[in-house]
């Protein structure tokens, strides 16, 4: 998804006015870099720009480095701060660059850094008032990139090979694929993450055989994306290795499969997970996609 705008070598402290409504799907993308001497610095989004009374802040992002890391989250509302959200794995180190993606969803933001997520804050003043994105502390802000959701659907509208497969939300969901599976095919998966998630399955089957070409089963409960084919009747050995996991409790995905030639490509939230080498031969016998397990899933599309 295309940035719609940039701001370079900003003057901290920074506050502008955001150049657009803040709707599900939009992103604020900001990039900077910690210096050695910071002890703080944060990002808000602001209703306004007013200093006497001061605005009210919908999302108060706060990493701090003076006592212990870590990203302190909150609400100013009439001028008084609401109760406190504190996350301790902190990806920010001093003398060290930084990409933050804000993705704003219907009752949360979810924050992503270097790629990563990060957190989870539900809307305590709905988006709809936000107008003034805030910068302030210790910290270095090369860019600033916004991608509003009409952006996205003017995307999506333009992609004319683009087949929607299914808006169905039930699971488990099986659906034919429009087009059998081959090199640069593409399915998208877009979900939500159960609270209380232990692990879901994505499955690409030849409808034939019933083979698994491609099982794909993150297990939130210790956090190991397992990847694996079932032929013949039988599983095959499981492939774990991976970076980083990139699932979390709660959280909004978008899963991006690419068939190449000799292997599957996914990536998770726009950052590439893992491949894996076909060991189903048959491509264009890869017909059917199975979807099952603790996430509420709101849309898949094939091309």
């Amino acid at each position: 998804m295309a940035l719609s705008l940039r701001f370079f070598s900003l003057v901290i402290p920074y506050v502008g006015t955001i150049p657009g409504q803040l709707e599900p799907g939009t992103l604020i993308v900001i990039r900077g870099h910690v210096p050695c001497d910071s002890d703080r610095f944060q990002v808000d989004l602001q209703c306004g720009s007013s200093v006497k009374p001061r605005a009210d802040v919908a999302f108060h992002f706060n990493p701090r480095f003076k006592w212990s890391d870590c990203i302190v989250c909150n609400t100013l509302k009439n001028e008084k701060w609401g109760w406190e959200e504190i996350t301790y794995d902190t990806p920010f180190k001093k003398e060290k660059s930084f990409e933050i993606v804000i993705m704003v969803l219907k009752d949360k933001f979810q924050v992503a850094v270097n790629g990563k997520h990060i957190l989870l804050y539900a809307h305590r003043i709905t988006p709809g008032k936000i107008d003034t994105l805030g910068i302030y502390g210790k910290v270095n802000v090369h860019s600033i990139g916004y991608s509003f959701s009409s952006d996205f659907r003017s995307t999506q509208a333009s992609t004319l090979e683009l087949t929607e497969i299914s808006k169905e939300n039930t699971l488990p969901f099986t659906a034919r694929l429009n087009s059998s599976m081959g090199p640069g095919r593409t399915v998208v998966i877009k979900g939500e993450v159960n609270k209380t998630a232990k692990g879901f399955n994505v499955d690409l089957v030849s409808g034939k055989s019933k083979d698994i070409a491609l099982h794909l089963n993150p297990r939130l409960n210790i956090k190991a994306f397992v990847r694996n084919s079932f032929l013949h009747e039988s599983w095959g050995e499981e492939e774990r290795n991976i970076t980083c996991f990139p699932f979390s409790p709660g959280m909004y995905f978008e899963m991006i499969i690419y068939c190449d030639v000799r292997e599957f490509k996914v990536a998770v939230n726009g950052v590439h997970s893992l491949e894996y080498k076909h060991r189903f031969k048959e491509l264009s016998n890869i017909d059917t996609l199975e979807i099952d397990g603790d996430i509420h899933l709101l849309e898949v599309r094939s091309w």
